[in-house]
């Protein structure tokens, strides 16, 4: 029905892609409402919640596009919107954030969040560039590498929760989970997986559908228009985190969602349908790493550990010297 109604011109494609955005988004939030609050009913820690169920809420965009996509066999697509979605957390959303305020961060995230996240991008650009011992034939991201990319997102996952548990009762925060009973809380959560559902099948279908009328490849449509839209909850988050001058917030979540990205989503991308690669993914997956590295570089030279707006500015001419790159290589 959706590729029927495409095909009526290119202004359905776009209102397409926009609505399943907002369907996407809101699908996701509805999610972490609901599955927060029955988690709650059942006395699970705010900690608990707050690493697991929210912590994947941030990511649910990125994964149900991914899914949707390799259902669809759209493999360019679900690359690109995890590398595209990556670059734009580190170089704009952040770049924007210090440029409004400069961001503050913890030990943690320096220390340990930051380096993962520097090596998921190196990850990718080891698994595409061949040649691969374990598999000469295909120049991609195969099953294997899937599997090793969830191996490490379980050890990541077993690290924060061991580092969190340590420092739990200095925690002042709290998660906020909103009150209500198990049967809203269950209507919110099929409510929200009919929602990414929906939203996804929009995204994709829109998404091939303006990629195959000007032109270009899956991937530049996956790294500009789907990447920023799967982005949007985090820009949002850290742009109103920012004014509000709570800037920590910003890089604990951006940082967060590159590392559930590359190291669940992708993985588990991998694991149901092996990745080719595409051209000039080398260079998609080397922008990954260098996003988190020019971050984690410029915290350890400030003084006071801060993002500062100098940083915030130079990261988004970076994003615009290579977003000019591509976009003249299609």
């Amino acid at each position: 029905m959706i590729e029927s109604l495409l095909s009526y011109g290119w202004w359905v494609a776009i209102i397409f892609i926009i609505v399943g955005f907002i369907v996407l988004v809101k699908g996701a939030d509805w999610l972490v409402d609901g599955a927060s609050a029955v988690a709650k009913r059942f006395g699970i820690s705010d900690l608990v919640i707050g690493l697991t169920v929210v912590a994947f809420g941030t990511s649910m965009p990125e994964f149900v596009v991914n899914m949707v996509s390799v259902g669809h066999g759209t493999t360019e697509l679900a690359i690109t919107n995890i590398l595209g979605s990556n670059i734009i957390n580190t170089f704009v959303i952040l770049g924007l954030t210090a440029l409004v305020y400069p961001i503050a961060t913890h030990r943690s995230t320096r220390n340990f969040d930051i380096p993962m996240s520097i090596l998921a991008g190196a990850f990718i650009y080891v698994f595409v560039t061949p040649p691969h011992f374990w598999d000469k034939e295909f120049p991609g991201i195969d099953r294997l590498s899937g599997i090793i990319l969830l191996v490490a997102f379980c050890v990541f996952l077993f690290i924060t929760f061991r580092n969190a548990k340590a420092q739990e009762h200095s925690k002042e925060e709290e998660v906020n989970v909103k009150e209500m009973s198990v049967g809203k809380a269950i209507a919110l959560i099929l409510c929200g997986f009919a929602g990414l559902t929906i939203g996804g099948e929009l995204i994709v279908d829109s998404a091939v559908d303006i990629a195959t009328r000007m032109g270009v490849s899956e991937a530049i449509i996956g790294l500009t228009i789907v990447a920023l839209g799967t982005s949007l909850p985090e820009l949002a988050t850290s742009v109103m985190a920012a004014f509000k001058k709570n800037s920590d917030i910003a890089m604990g979540n951006v940082i967060g969602s590159n590392i559930f990205n590359v190291f669940f989503v992708l993985g588990t991308s991998a694991v149901i349908r092996p990745l080719p690669a595409y051209k000039g993914i080398e260079l998609d997956a080397l922008m990954a790493a260098l996003g988190s590295f020019i971050v984690w570089l410029t915290l350890k030279i400030d003084k006071d550990n801060k993002l500062p707006r100098w940083a915030g500015a130079l990261l988004l001419i970076v994003y615009a010297g290579y977003l000019a790159y591509r976009l003249m290589g299609i």
